[in-house]
C-alpha cells in the first residue's frame, strides 16, 4: 500500500453562525473555488471587506494584491483548506460558480446574513429625486448574479421571508442579471439585514443606506 498524505487540518468551524453566512455570502459574489488546487480566493476592491471576512473566519489572513481588467490593482486574501473547501462543496458553491451557482444550503435562521455578504460582495444601492413627483424621492437595493438560477433562488427565499416579488432584470448577453427591490420592499429587506447595530458589514454600504432613509423620513414627515 502507498503512503497516505497527511490528515487534513480543520483551521475554519463549519458550525453555522451569523459571521459565517455573511462571510459565504462574500465568497458566493467576490469569492472563487480553483478547480483543480483546493485555493479559495476573495477580491475586493475594499481592505475592510477582506478584514471583515477574516474577522468572521476566525483567521488573520494575508492580504495581497492584483492587477484587475483596468490597469488598477485590487485586493485579495488566497489560502488553502481541503475541509473549508469541501464544505463549500457540500452547500451548493462550485468552481466557476458564476455561471452555474443555483441554490445553497444556507440555514434559515441566517439567512439574511448570508444576504447581506452577498449584497456587501456584489449588491448596490442607489436613491434618487424624480422631477415629475411631489413626493418622489425614490431607493432600491439590488442582488447581481451571471447566474439566474441563483436569482431566481434567492428570490423565492426572499419573498418566503419578508413576503416581497421584486423583480429580475437583465439579458445573457449582458453577462450578468439583477434582482432589484424598490422602496417598502427595499426597506423590509434591509430591516433583516441589518437587524441591528453590531452586524459585521461593509460600512460604506451601510451609510450610504442610512443616508437615504433619512432624506426618505424627512420626506414621509413633510407630507404627513
Amino acid at each position: 500500500m502507498g503512503k497516505r498524505g497527511p490528515k487534513p487540518k480543520r483551521i475554519i468551524s463549519e458550525k453555522w453562525n451569523a459571521n459565517l453566512a455573511y462571510a459565504i455570502g462574500l465568497i458566493a459574489t467576490d469569492g472563487c473555488l480553483s478547480k483543480d488546487n483546493l485555493l479559495i480566493d476573495l477580491t475586493s476592491k475594499d481592505r475592510e471587506q477582506l478584514l471583515n471576512f477574516s474577522q468572521c473566519l476566525g483567521i488573520k489572513f494575508t492580504i495581497g494584491s492584483k492587477l484587475n481588467g483596468h490597469g488598477g490593482k485590487n485586493l485579495r486574501i488566497q489560502f488553502k483548506n481541503r475541509i473549508f473547501y469541501d464544505f463549500l462543496l457540500s452547500i451548493g458553491l462550485t468552481p466557476k460558480k458564476s455561471l452555474t451557482m443555483g441554490k445553497l444550503a444556507i440555514p434559515k435562521k441566517y439567512f439574511f446574513d448570508f444576504l447581506r455578504g452577498c449584497f456587501d460582495g456584489d449588491g448596490s444601492f442607489y436613491s434618487y429625486w424624480d422631477p415629475r413627483w411631489r413626493s418622489s424621492h425614490m431607493f432600491y437595493i439590488e442582488f447581481v448574479s451571471a447566474s439566474l438560477d441563483h436569482l431566481l433562488w434567492l428570490q423565492e427565499e426572499i419573498q418566503k421571508e419578508v413576503e416581497v416579488k421584486g423583480h429580475i432584470t437583465g439579458r445573457k448577453k449582458k453577462a450578468f442579471f439583477q434582482l432589484k427591490y424598490a422602496k417598502k420592499e427595499a426597506l423590509a429587506i434591509i430591516k433583516k439585514m441589518y437587524y441591528n447595530r453590531r452586524v459585521i458589514c461593509l460600512s460604506r454600504k451601510k451609510i450610504k443606506i442610512e443616508k437615504a432613509l433619512v432624506v426618505e423620513k424627512k420626506q414621509q414627515k413633510k407630507y404627513i
